[in-house]
């Protein structure tokens, strides 16, 4: 264990390397993206202070537990063992081991010298022909040293992905984490997994909501059903809420072929079958009522814990320019709009009417406001609908999923969607607004959340509705270094997004890589100031989120309940960690809710929280008795495996929950 006084000398030695000029920007985008900044203590010594260290100076730090990062030639990486060559390479693209399937293509090549590695070092990535070795790294001492063969890029993403995880893998852990990440899950992708096993796994990961594609059981099927089921029954064990995915005017595979009376059309008169999509007519009486019942039918069948309403507009990303995608154009609607306009809207795009365009362009612009309107009218419906469920089941949560048109104007023409006229009703309704990355800006880089969430602020007088919907895909646009988000890039994404806005989703659970899930936590965590003092820890949360912590814990001066994992789980605000005497007998595991504070008296735990639907908390004793704000109420209790989950109700509440202790 170090001394005061070498940490003390620690924080110095990193704050100079961290400012240094010309990597300071690069490597403090990369590091801080998992809040490893200098005021965390984080022992790492940045290529600026590295690279013109002698190798006496590298050895001491390297005793000292430091991560050393080298660029390139120097004497200090030559008295490591990496000595340039005298053969040259050009390098465009590499393979990382962290995962070798990911195209990793640079937008400007690069000459570096052939580095011969140290023998006992890892090289974590290559150049794709060649083989010449690119990031390296290897524990020295109590120390390690990560080495690259050229600068990360201007703004750290641009060339390796994977140097976080490397890091990772050398032993440096991110100092904070969080659990509050939803994530869309489609259940095709994961029919053969275990859901015990992945309920466990996601929960470690940081997720603390799984938003399923409801439309695979909007009919009943036993097999199917039962699966569902079971998924459920699992994430609510290791308290992970789920709620019910719809994506209207999609129904379901089912639905489209027995009902093809109903179908969407284009504005070429086809059925609308786009992409995945296959699009209902929600204006028709006959199929909204069915669609309705359908719904009722599937919020009653599960155990949901709320509703995503998700892109309840039109398409297509194109607009009118394509009229083979552009919708709605069904009877009901142009039989409505000709009723207002006194024409039929499919006359825009019929090729008689071509050479006339320019005449037709105040007609154009009548049914494009026109369908704005529409879509509007369609989720206020719907939501009115949601609404009337959760008057029987009032627990219920419901999320609007809205794709952004605030920075990209040209979206609400394209597919009707216009976020300024339904943000007012955050003043009047309780629901979650879930802001969607328009594919439009997905080649826009991390630095657009922020931005984002600007362009939000004065439209909203309630923030801690508003949400953001990060799209991890293969992006269509020329992007580096890898077609998807991944690695340092997504990273930043998370870390930016996660300051920005008070809940961040992704899209979606099957398309993030394996080795990003670890850091996913740790990226999310929304926090505004850290720094470590001696044996003990001062923080600043945006939100509750965990601090890293090894035994017992005292937080603000008293014994600390809120422990697992070795995680101590914090409210938002400033607090003070420092070890405790000994472990509370009564802990509380996880909390799926926003915890406001806790404290312990020997069998007996104390917890306020606020919450969108209802709590889930995780105790390592058996409940017996529960008040909730000072009333006696029967305990909703789930056992699993090494505890149980309390269910708690939804809102604000202080609950006093006494337990067997176990004595």
């Amino acid at each position: 264990m170090r001394s005061a006084v070498s940490r003390t000398v620690a924080l110095l030695g990193l704050a100079a390397g961290w400012c240094a000029a010309g990597d300071g920007a690069a490597w403090n985008a990369i590091l801080s993206s998992v809040n490893l900044t200098p005021d965390t203590g984080a022992p790492v010594i940045l290529p600026a202070e590295s690279g013109a260290m002698t190798p006496d100076e590298v050895a001491l730090r390297l005793t000292r537990g430091y991560y050393v990062i080298l660029e390139g030639q120097s004497k200090a990486a030559e008295s490591l063992g990496f000595h340039a060559g005298p053969k040259r390479v050009t390098v465009r693209s590499l393979v990382d081991r962290h995962d070798p399937g990911v195209q990793v293509v640079w937008e400007r090549a690069v000459e570096v010298p052939v580095f011969q590695a140290p023998p006992e070092a890892t090289v974590y990535a290559h150049e794709r022909w060649t083989g010449a070795p690119l990031v390296v790294g290897m524990r020295r001492n109590t120390g390690a040293v990560l080495w690259i063969a050229t600068d990360p890029g201007p703004g750290g993403r641009e060339r390796f992905p994977y140097l976080l995880q490397a890091l990772r893998d050398l032993g440096l852990e991110p100092p904070l984490t969080s659990k509050r990440l939803w994530v869309f899950l489609d259940t095709s992708y994961r029919m053969r997994v275990d859901p015990d096993y992945m309920a466990k796994l996601w929960r470690r990961n940081g997720i603390a909501a799984l938003h399923i594609a409801a439309w695979h059981y909007f009919e009943g099927s036993e097999q199917r059903d039962a699966y569902l089921r079971r998924l459920i029954g699992a994430c609510h064990r290791n308290a992970i809420l789920v709620y019910a995915w719809l994506e209207l005017p999609h129904v379901s595979e089912r639905f489209w072929e027995l009902h093809p009376e109903w179908r969407e059309k284009t504005a070429l008169g086809t059925d609308a079958h786009l992409d995945w999509r296959k699009l209902m007519n929600l204006r028709n009486p006959d199929c909204a009522r069915a669609v309705r019942q359908g719904v009722e039918d599937l919020l009653r069948r599960f155990d949901w814990d709320g509703v995503n309403l998700a892109e309840l507009y039109f398409e297509s990303l194109e607009g009118h320019a394509n009229p083979s995608r552009f919708t709605p154009m069904n009877s009901d609607v142009r039989k409505e709009f000709r009723e207002k306009a006194g024409f039929d809207p499919a006359d825009l795009f019929r090729a008689e009417s071509e050479r006339h365009w320019p005449k037709n362009a105040a007609g154009l612009r009548r049914f494009l406001d026109y369908r704005v309107e529409l879509a509007e009218r369609i989720e206020r419906e719907w939501m009115a609908e949601i609404g009337r469920m959760r008057k029987e089941f009032p627990y219920l949560d419901l999320v609007l999923t809205h794709v952004d048109n605030l920075l990209d104007e040209e979206t609400r023409d394209r597919i009707g969607a216009d976020a300024r006229r339904l943000l007012p009703l955050l003043e009047t309704q309780d629901f979650t607004f879930l802001v969607e990355d328009p594919a439009t800006a997905w080649n826009m880089g991390p630095e657009r959340y922020p931005k984002l969430a600007a362009a939000y602020a004065p439209l909203v007088k309630k923030p801690g509705r508003l949400a953001i919907d990060i799209n991890v895909v293969e992006r269509y646009q020329d992007v580096y270094p890898a077609r998807q988000q991944t690695g340092v890039e997504l990273m930043r994404e998370l870390h930016l997004a996660a300051q920005a806005f008070p809940r961040v989703a992704l899209y979606f659970e099957s398309s993030l890589r394996k080795t990003d899930w670890p850091l996913a936590g740790a990226a999310a965590a929304a926090v505004k100031a850290l720094r470590r003092e001696e044996r003990r820890t001062v923080v600043d949360l945006a939100a509750s989120g965990g601090v890293k912590w090894h035994g017992p814990a005292k937080v603000d001066g008293t014994p600390w309940p809120v422990v697992s994992q070795g995680t101590v789980w914090l409210p938002a605000g400033e607090h003070v960690v420092e070890p405790g005497d000994s472990d509370p007998a009564v802990r509380l595991l996880d909390l799926n809710a926003e915890l406001k504070s806790a404290r312990v008296e020997g069998a007996t735990l104390e917890l306020a929280y606020e919450s969108a639907t209802r709590a889930l908390a995780m105790l390592n004793r058996t409940p017996k008795k529960l008040e909730v704000d000072g009333r006696e109420v029967e305990p909703k209790i789930w056992a699993f495996d090494d505890g149980w989950v309390l269910v708690l109700p939804p809102g604000q509440h202080v609950v006093t929950v006494i337990t067997d202790s176990g004595v």
